[in-house]
């Protein structure tokens, strides 16, 4: 029977597929990837080459090798198979499908193709900078069932949802998904970080609260100065009452007679970075028990049903409130886990990596499942900074990828030196000994440590070796 093994092709549908997906995350047209071949390995590869492999016609097989490896598929048997122009229909076809393939083989030793990893183009790619991700961003990673029961809380009238997770966990992007969702069922929404807020407005709770009623309508009246106008003048008239029947209350009156009804449709209010209130005593007891009160309301009012709130915070375990207080413990709680190793398998392959639970399993044992540590190996292996073997021998070191966010933790611990003493003792003792709940509390907001039965256990290997010498 008449065959040919100088020619190559995908092997059905599926695999087709398969490498339609790597295109379309990699590459503008198929011109765009002819060219790229030709600068990578200095041979000519036309658009009309490139056609025929996606649309299942046969190529030649140096080419077909060629244009996987362009596509991130080390291996192309897992795509192709050599082509026969004429059908078999034999019983003894496997047979020879298996003998040209170690034709195949044997004729690539004697040529040396290259077929090792090829790098994304960065175009393909997002860096992580630990900030929050687009809302179409391909690289975030649901945490079932956390987006469901986030989604369906905040459609509920007085919805109030706590996000906690230590720093660059994933909150900002989930809140974004949050405040999306918001939006698409008719609500009006607010994000306030209080981050942004300058020093002065935290001097006291008069100042803090009128503050916060000033950027709820800032952003409330973005495209409405008439809007704007008339809010802010009704809050100068409410606040004359603040001296009288206290701050608090003055808020609460203005938002229960004026602004909620004024702009007639539910206000999702997302309150980010809560924890900087924390170093404000005068302030946060009072703030979060307003937002409890208002919470609350909603179960008696029908005006406050309108009110959803989403706090974001690392921690608030170390404050002392009064739980009759305290916002924390009502709603919806949620706490961002770390990614599992089918979440961490199914990132590699958005960055097109071709890994099995192997590779999974060594990221892991270096960083575990840490969203942001995660996503930064991923993206400098994929785009050919490093890989993974030389990522595990260089990450806690200073040459290593992570040496900015390490020297980042080394300086908090300087200078808050009792941070810096408990992490010493957390790794050097096999018992570390007592520390404040407050020291406790701000290390795994930090992301350094775990809690395990009441125990301060440190993240991963990754902390345990760049601190061991600290």
């Amino acid at each position: 029977m008449p065959r040919s093994t100088r020619s190559v092709v995908l092997r059905d549908e599926e695999c087709q597929q398969k490498v339609l997906q790597r295109f379309d995350g990699q590459y503008g047209s198929q011109t765009e990837l002819a060219e790229y071949i030709y600068d990578e390995y200095k041979e000519s590869m036309v658009q009309s080459t490139v056609s025929k492999f996606f649309s299942m016609q046969p190529v030649d097989r140096k080419k077909f090798i060629q244009i996987c490896a362009a596509l991130g598929i080390e291996d192309w048997r897992s795509v192709g198979i050599p082509y026969r122009k004429l059908a078999d229909t034999t019983d003894n076809s496997d047979y020879e499908d298996l003998e040209e393939l170690q034709e195949v083989e044997e004729s690539e030793k004697q040529e040396k193709i290259p077929t090792l990893f090829t790098p994304l183009p960065m175009s393909a790619l997002e860096y992580p900078d630990g900030e929050q991700l687009a809302l179409n961003s391909r690289f975030y990673v649901e945490r079932p069932p956390v987006e469901q029961q986030c989604f369906e809380e905040i459609s509920k009238p007085a919805a109030l949802i706590c996000i906690k997770a230590p720093q660059k966990m994933g909150k900002s992007s989930l809140l974004a998904r949050i405040i999306q969702q918001a939006k698409n069922q008719g609500d009006a929404t607010v994000i306030m970080n209080f981050e942004l807020g300058e020093k002065e407005f935290f001097s006291d709770l008069s100042t803090f609260l009128r503050w916060v009623c000033d950027r709820i309508i800032l952003e409330l009246t973005k495209e409405n100065l008439e809007l704007a106008t008339e809010l802010f003048e009704k809050l100068d008239e409410h606040w004359k009452l603040a001296p009288r029947i206290g701050s608090k209350l003055a808020v609460k009156y203005y938002l229960e007679r004026y602004l909620l009804p004024k702009i007639n449709q539910p206000l999702t209010l997302a309150l980010e970075e809560v924890d900087r209130l924390f170093e404000y005593p005068g302030i946060y007891k009072d703030f979060f028990g307003l937002l409890r009160s208002l919470h609350q309301e909603g179960r008696q009012q029908e005006i406050w049903k309108k009110l959803r709130l989403v706090i974001v915070h690392s921690t608030e375990a170390y404050v002392p409130m009064d739980i009759n207080q305290s916002p924390f413990n009502v709603g919806l709680p949620i706490e961002l886990p770390e990614f599992t190793p089918a979440q961490i398998l199914d990132l590699a392959q958005r960055h097109q990596l071709e890994w099995s639970n192997t590779e999974v399993e060594q990221l892991r044992d270096m960083i575990g499942g840490h969203p942001y540590l995660v996503r930064l190996a991923l993206y400098k292996i994929a785009c050919g900074e490093i890989t993974l073997s030389r990522f595990l021998e260089t990450a806690s070191t200073p040459s290593g990828i992570f040496s900015n966010h390490l020297r980042h933790l080394s300086l908090i611990l300087t200078e808050q030196q009792e941070l810096g003493a408990a992490m010493k003792e957390i790794i050097n003792t096999n018992k570390p000994g007592k520390f404040s709940d407050a020291v406790r509390y701000k290390l795994i907001a930090l992301g350094l440590v775990n809690l395990l039965n009441d125990e301060v256990i440190i993240r991963c290997k990754l902390y345990y070796q760049y601190f061991q010498n600290f």
